[in-house]
């Protein structure tokens, strides 16, 4: 604790109208173990990604923060920068402290990119850059289950959420599997698709990975050259078994997370 962390009551309530955290209900508890910087920014980091801070939005004077919270400007400081690391706040010069995005979480299951950030309340968005047929590649071949060189069809997308790329998405279908238009993929997710043209979407085979960003993909996910990314590969197989699709994902590892829930087996 820092000296100017006053051993006050646990909780104090931010009510300047000015700040936009005059609507939470901040506050830390001296009885605990966890810092209380650290539980400062877990309720900030909550408010982002719960949309109560909105993106754009200008977080209030330190000192006044550290005030209302009985706290010291340190201890306010090193919660705010450990936000900043996280790439949700970012300190502009003559601006302020400013809330940048949240960071997507996406659970491990068989749902689209797309209606996991609807569901979030990230506003979604697709650019499609290409869309058509090719003949498959081994890769392609062997996950769809078509002979090498066969036709089939290529969507190629950027997907963004609040105005920002988030990720860039190749997927493979077999010919005739369901009619697709730019319009259509720029609308909605490519699962929703399916699901409203028939196609049971039953289970999945998936592999994460991480990998340096190439000059091309910087520029296409706004990171710099050599930036982490995150990569998924997944083919998807409808109720009959039948492979409907493979996917080669890449994910801005600044923006975007993969979270995995396991079980203790007995």
């Amino acid at each position: 604790m820092h000296p100017g962390d006053y051993a006050h009551p646990v909780a104090k309530v931010v009510k300047n109208e000015a700040d936009p955290t005059a609507a939470l209900r901040l506050s830390v508890d001296r009885g605990s173990p966890v810092p209380l910087y650290f539980q400062l920014a877990q309720q900030l980091e909550a408010a982002i990604e719960q949309g109560k801070l909105a993106p754009g939005s200008l977080l209030g004077n330190e000192i006044d923060l550290a005030g209302r919270l009985g706290l010291s400007r340190p201890t306010v400081r090193q919660a705010i920068q450990s936000l900043v690391d996280k790439g949700l706040l970012v300190r502009r010069r003559g601006v302020g402290t400013q809330v940048v995005h949240s960071q997507v979480k996406r659970p491990l299951e068989l749902s689209s990119l797309y209606e996991d950030l609807e569901a979030a309340g990230q506003r979604p968005a697709t650019r499609v850059l290409r869309h058509g047929v090719e003949p498959a590649s081994a890769e392609v071949a062997a996950a769809l289950g078509v002979p090498e060189g066969a036709e089939v069809v290529l969507v190629e997308r950027l997907r963004y959420a609040h105005g920002e790329p988030m990720a860039h998405l190749r997927n493979h279908l077999p010919v005739g599997l369901l009619e697709l238009t730019t319009a259509r993929l720029e609308a909605t997710g490519l699962y929703r698709l399916m699901r409203e043209a028939g196609i049971t979407l039953h289970s999945a085979r998936q592999s994460v990975g991480a990998r340096a960003a190439t000059a091309e993909e910087g520029e296409r996910l706004a990171e710099p050259a050599g930036a982490p990314l995150l990569t998924m590969e997944r083919t998807t197989f409808d109720d009959t078994g039948r492979a409907v699709e493979f996917g080669s994902h890449t994910y801005r590892a600044s923006r975007y997370s993969f979270e995995f829930q396991l079980l203790v087996r007995s």
